[in-house]
């Protein structure tokens, strides 16, 4: 009994000492693996140059994060130091370079003893369409951007609470519009047979810039489109940019 209870103060200390116990709950959304046409489709219309060709992508099943990463997740890790430019626990976090997420993805894994990570840019697309539930919407979630998307026509130019339109197919918030979210990926033009299938693509990963998607606050209609994509050099920090979490289906 005496041994017991020193274990459990023993634990109890190492929760509050690491922060295990101050980490706020992340919800995940489970994508069942499948396929889809990723890039810009007959399904939708003005697309910009890096978005084609269209071209199969098989994916294994993973996990997404149903919200994009608020400030107070961000600061229940980081310990406190917040780069946002608008403050709110339940905003998205903003001002964070590709590197900083990488950071904070780190500290995070080590706090939970899980493996997060960022999702590549297939992972978010296929998400974004809904994955094996897509209804091909231009968006993610409508065809309608203001039922789905803090924007330029509605947001007053600054972020919002996070879960706070509707969701997409796969009960997913926010992956059109309030902040653009970083990819794992390396960016690169789509230049593959638009015949062949890739499975479970990473990006180019000796691309000097990365890629982040979704559009934001800011945005008007075209780069919200879920096929919409956007890159910069990983040490960059915007006031728009934040980014959600993914996982491994089965991490080891």
């Amino acid at each position: 009994m005496k041994n017991k209870s020193l274990l459990m103060a023993i634990i109890a200390f190492m929760l509050v000492t690491f922060g295990y116990a101050q980490v706020p709950a992340i919800d995940m959304v489970h994508v069942q693996g499948g396929e889809f046409m990723m890039g810009c489709t007959d399904k939708h219309s003005d697309c910009s140059v890096n978005e084609a060709p269209a071209h199969p992508v098989k994916l294994s099943g993973y996990y997404i994060a149903k919200y994009e990463v608020t400030q107070a997740l961000w600061v229940a890790v980081m310990g406190g130091k917040n780069p946002s430019k608008v403050i709110g626990d339940s905003l998205p976090i903003t001002g964070v370079s590709w590197y900083d997420a990488q950071t904070f993805i780190g500290k995070l894994n080590q706090l939970t003893g899980k493996k997060y990570r960022l999702p590549t840019e297939a992972e978010w697309e296929f998400a974004a369409r809904g994955g094996n539930l897509s209804h091909n919407y231009k968006f993610s979630g409508s065809n309608t951007l203001e039922d789905v998307a803090w924007c330029n026509n509605n947001s007053g130019n600054k972020p919002h609470v996070v879960g706070t339109k509707q969701p997409n197919e796969l009960g997913i918030y926010d992956m059109t519009g309030n902040v653009y979210e970083w990819c794992n990926d390396g960016y690169d033009n789509y230049e593959w047979n638009s015949t062949t299938t890739l499975e479970n693509p990473t990006g180019y990963n000796l691309s000097e810039t990365k890629v982040y998607r979704g559009g934001c606050m800011t945005s008007y209609w075209d780069v919200c489109r879920v096929s919409a994509r956007a890159q910069s050099i990983p040490n960059r920090q915007f006031n728009y940019v934040g980014f959600r979490l993914a996982m491994d289906e089965d991490p080891e």
